[in-house]
């Protein structure tokens, strides 16, 4: 079972080179893909704050998750009360969140983030 970073959904989404092909494969042929509702919140302020230039509006992204068979995971208490427990490595909330939610929910994460690895959590690119 796999989660998303969010830069891993786009390049995904926009059919971007930036994505490797690993991760390519993961997400074409395996079964559990998720994605943070998170990502979509971080997606929708970047792009808001003229930080993110999208062609997608939130909307088309859950119904393009939807399409590809990619489950939006949604927050709970039991993955924000183990933020709390995280290390100060990371300072993105998003990520964070990220982080938290493949721990208890032992997702691997598809990134390309450099600190995400310094957390226990598995990841792959």
């Amino acid at each position: 079972m796999y989660l998303l970073d969010t830069h891993a959904l786009l390049w995904y989404l926009r059919d971007s080179p930036e994505l490797s092909k690993k991760a390519l494969k993961i997400i074409s042929t395996e079964d559990e893909i998720f994605v943070s509702v998170a990502s979509l919140w971080e997606i929708a302020i970047k792009n808001s704050i003229g930080k993110l230039d999208l062609e997608f509006s939130i909307e088309e992204i859950e119904n393009l998750c939807n399409e590809k068979d990619i489950t939006i995971l949604q927050i709970n208490g039991k993955q924000l009360d183990k933020i709390k427990l995280l290390p100060k490595i990371h300072s993105d909330p998003f990520d964070r969140l990220i982080i938290a939610q493949a721990q208890t929910e032992e997702l691997t994460i598809l990134t390309t983030d450099s600190k995400i690895p310094k957390y226990p959590v598995k990841t792959l690119w």
